[in-house]
């Protein structure tokens, strides 16, 4: 057995007994930032994994995982380019679908507001089969005609729409040319249904509309601007990826969707890694609290410590003693915030919008996050090592006073009594 009966009876009595152990200050504030440090840490920790999965899988929901570029503009024959990409083996083992994409920025003009945008164009059977196709909201894809639009829920509440409305695009590519310059293109399309992806760039900032039509309002017919392929895995685009790179002539570019988003990736992982090392400061504060603890109970103790000496118990039954006393403490105020973490890591959107109704402020702007609720992903892996981080520096922290404890010479200490 780790503890002997003697041993667990004197290091709990040791934590009841008033003005040392669980009686002081000392200790109260260790524990309470041990069990806060912890709960902190799950909370933080869960809602940057939530917002590291909810963004990436918005991101790849929206685009392709691998994207093909023509680097000299539109990609024409495009039909032809796909049948040719299917055959390849190693994208055929890891393709989900490909789809022909023509896109454009736009300015949107409805009620006097102004707005801009991205047209999308892409065949409505494709669009269909992708995440935007669950969030539709009025006339279903299947009845969607050419020449009407899929807007973005955010995007239509800023222009004051409402189903069936007309909306005029504006864009300088495919202008009429005069003698005064380059007129911009201005069509007029009616808003038959919206979208709502839950990420503000999506909803404020994109249009769909069926291919042919973006074709012809862009002025490329015939041509799209790039290729989206969709993979089993988002995980396993470097192989596709080289064999495309490999497959295709001179002038394509390929890129897979952490290329394209690699700025972003990266810092949420820094930022995640940041707030782990600053948060778990206030674990190792508590933790050096346990130390002055200990350091005092050895002190005040001393007298009693070198009775049970003088009794028999060993120097490692005594440093047993504290190490279990300091140790109980850490694993106490850890057990307790993992309690909490979890509890408010659960229920963080209901929290914050209770917070947000109390104070009349909106504490999560979606045009400043991206997202419309505050995400959080409990990872079980996460939990656990923050909760064994915070009991391992509880131990260490016990290890010098243990230490001082067995070494009180009691023939010394008796002398001086």
């Amino acid at each position: 057995m780790l503890f002997t009966k003697l041993e667990r009876k004197i290091a709990f009595r040791y934590l009841r007994a008033k003005g040392r152990g669980f009686g002081s200050v000392i200790s109260w504030v260790s524990l309470l930032g041990i069990m806060l440090g912890v709960a902190t840490l799950i909370v933080v920790m869960s809602v940057m994994s939530g917002f590291h999965h909810v963004l990436l899988n918005r991101i790849i929901g929206m685009n392709g995982h691998v994207v093909i570029y023509y680097q000299d503009g539109a990609i024409k024959d495009y039909d032809f380019l796909i049948d040719k990409i299917r055959q390849n083996k190693i994208v055929e083992q890891n393709l989900v679908s490909i789809i022909p994409i023509a896109e454009g920025q736009v300015m949107i003009s409805a009620n006097g507001n102004n707005s801009g945008a991205m047209v999308r164009g892409v065949r409505l059977t494709d669009l269909a089969n992708t995440a935007v196709a669950s969030k539709i909201y009025g006339r279903p894809l299947a009845e969607v005609k050419d020449n009407e639009l899929v807007m973005g829920m955010s995007l239509s509440r800023s222009l004051r729409l409402t189903l069936n409305d007309s909306v005029s695009l504006i864009s300088a590519n495919g202008g009429t040319a005069t003698a005064f310059g380059t007129m911009p293109r201005i069509m007029s399309y009616p808003v038959v249904s919206s979208f709502f992806m839950g990420m503000y760039e999506y909803d404020s900032g994109y249009v769909f509309m069926s291919l042919s039509t973006a074709q012809k309002y862009l002025n490329i017919p015939d041509g799209v601007t790039h290729i989206d392929l969709f993979l089993k895995d988002p995980e396993k685009t470097t192989a596709v990826r080289t064999a495309l790179s490999d497959a295709l002539p001179a002038g394509f570019v390929v890129r897979d969707w952490r290329d394209m988003n690699r700025g972003f990736v990266g810092a949420l992982q820094v930022e995640s890694n940041v707030m782990f090392l600053i948060l778990m400061l206030i674990v190792i504060v508590a933790a050096f609290n346990i130390v002055s603890s200990l350091v005092m109970m050895v002190k005040d103790k001393s007298k009693d410590i070198a009775v049970l000496r003088t009794f028999g118990v060993s120097r490692r039954s005594m440093m047993k003693i504290f190490i279990l006393s300091g140790t109980s403490i850490g694993v106490i105020g850890a057990a307790v915030g993992t309690a909490l973490g979890i509890i408010i890591a659960a229920y963080i959107e209901p929290i914050r919008q209770f917070f947000q109704w109390a104070t009349g402020r909106d504490l999560f702007p979606a045009e400043l996050y991206f997202l419309s609720e505050l995400p959080s992903d409990i990872s079980a892996a996460s939990v656990v090592g923050i909760a064994l981080t915070a009991i391992a520096l509880s131990f260490l922290a016990t290890l010098y006073p243990a230490w001082r404890a067995s070494k009180l010479d009691p023939v010394e200490v008796l002398r001086n009594e």
